[in-house]
C-alpha cells in the first residue's frame, strides 16, 4: 500500500509541476495586461479558456497532492 501511495504521490507531483509551468505568466507586458483585463471583464467564458482549465486542474491536483501527503505521513511511521 505504501508503494502504491508513493507512486501516486510522485505522479501527482510531476503533474502539478507541468500544469503550473503550462499556465501563462502574470507578466505578459502592457499589451497582455490590457488584453487580459478586457478578456476577464468582457469574457463570460473565462473558465472555458486554456488558462481557466489549467487553473481548475491545478486546484484539483494540489488538493489530491496534499491528501496523499497526509495519508502517506499517517501510513509511514
Amino acid at each position: 500500500m505504501e508503494m502504491a501511495l508513493t507512486i501516486v504521490h510522485v505522479i501527482l507531483a510531476v503533474l502539478l509541476v507541468f500544469v503550473v509551468l503550462f499556465q501563462s505568466g502574470a507578466q505578459q507586458g502592457l499589451s497582455g495586461s490590457i488584453a487580459g483585463g478586457a478578456e476577464t471583464f468582457f469574457g463570460k467564458n473565462k473558465a472555458r479558456t486554456l488558462d481557466g482549465i489549467l487553473a481548475k486542474c491545478t486546484s484539483v491536483i494540489a488538493v489530491l497532492f496534499i491528501a496523499t501527503s497526509i495519508v502517506l505521513s499517517l501510513v509511514i511511521k
